[in-house]
């Protein structure tokens, strides 16, 4: 069965008439009946019963024109929805973020994204940085907003936010929770908990980067994977933990409701940049289409750390 063969029967079915179908069809009157014949030797059914007065639907004729008219659209609607996709206008895209582009870069950028691409389906992804990064290599994601940038040909990126401050994280109780601000040297005399490097490739580095320019050691007595359980574990044992300022105050540290308080870093204060990141080898139009939708570096700034964090961060 052969598609133009739908077709040709389909206007067989209108014109009731061999000679106006074939016009229609740009097709000689024996050309139209060799393709109707074809058709049915490949069914094994007749679809069309003719004499010299009329031509007709045979019962098996007219139950196969829906389901040929439904085949005829499908692929109507598939090559229209390709077209639209190979021209970035429709398609999919996976995008995998943080909480800085949750707040600072999503909000905008989908409302553009949506006036401009309507057809573009996006869903997202929250995740911490390495695991984004391994999502965008195994195509799982198609854009990833992370701290810092892989140093690899494999991917493009483009820097959005600049200088997201990192803070300590501690307890009620600990004697840091009422202090403005701790210089990171202070962090010598202080057991930590950390996160594995994967996790967070940039927000590691910065850590022990602030931590050689202080000319100091961190002593690392714990590992959790996520601010969440950093939270716990510094409420209930002396130790420092870090999270983004962002990330501090969505988990409203220093409120009153919170077992963690938010410190500030000084001397150096530890800081991370906000990336998008793609595949260099990447063909999904819908991928230019969203970075289009972002905008610059210079557009983008952090909420007035003052007014904010005068309740998050002692």
């Amino acid at each position: 069965m052969e598609f133009r063969h739908l077709l040709s029967f389909i206007a067989i079915a209108e014109e009731l008439h061999f000679g106006r179908a074939a016009l229609r069809l740009h097709l000689t009157q024996p050309s139209l009946s060799a393709q109707l014949q074809k058709l049915e030797k490949s069914l094994g059914v007749q679809l069309v019963a003719r004499n010299s007065h009329e031509v007709r639907l045979t019962p098996a004729g007219r139950e196969f024109e829906l389901q040929a008219r439904q085949i005829v659209a499908q692929l109507d609607r598939a090559a229209r929805s390709a077209r639209a996709t190979a021209e970035g206008r429709a398609g999919t895209l996976n995008i995998g973020y943080n909480l800085p582009a949750s707040r600072h870069v999503l909000p905008d950028a989908l409302v553009r994204m949506t006036d401009r691409h309507p057809d573009i389906v996006v869903s997202l992804w929250e995740k911490r940085t390495g695991p984004q990064l391994t999502a965008l290599s195994d195509g799982s994601l198609d854009i990833a907003l992370v701290y810092g940038h892989p140093s690899t040909a494999d991917f493009r990126y483009r820097r959005l936010l600049h200088r997201v401050p990192l803070v300590a994280v501690v307890g009620r109780r600990h004697r840091w929770a009422d202090r403005p601000g701790v210089s990171f040297a202070e962090l010598q005399d202080q057991e930590c908990v950390l996160f594995a490097r994967e996790q967070c490739p940039s927000m590691y580095d910065a850590i022990f980067r602030a931590a050689a320019e202080s000319r100091i050691s961190l002593s690392v007595a714990q590992y959790a994977d996520d601010p969440g359980a950093t939270a716990h574990m510094v409420s209930v044992r002396p130790l420092v933990g870090f999270a983004s300022l962002p990330r501090a105050i969505s988990m409203g540290m220093g409120t009153p409701a919170s077992k963690s308080v938010a410190v500030k870093l000084m001397d150096p204060v530890p800081t991370l940049d906000l990336y998008a990141v793609w595949r260099s080898a990447e063909t999904n139009p819908a991928v230019s289409a969203f970075l289009d939708c972002v905008e610059s570096e210079e557009a983008i700034q952090l909420d007035d750390a003052h007014s904010e964090t005068a309740v998050a961060i002692r």
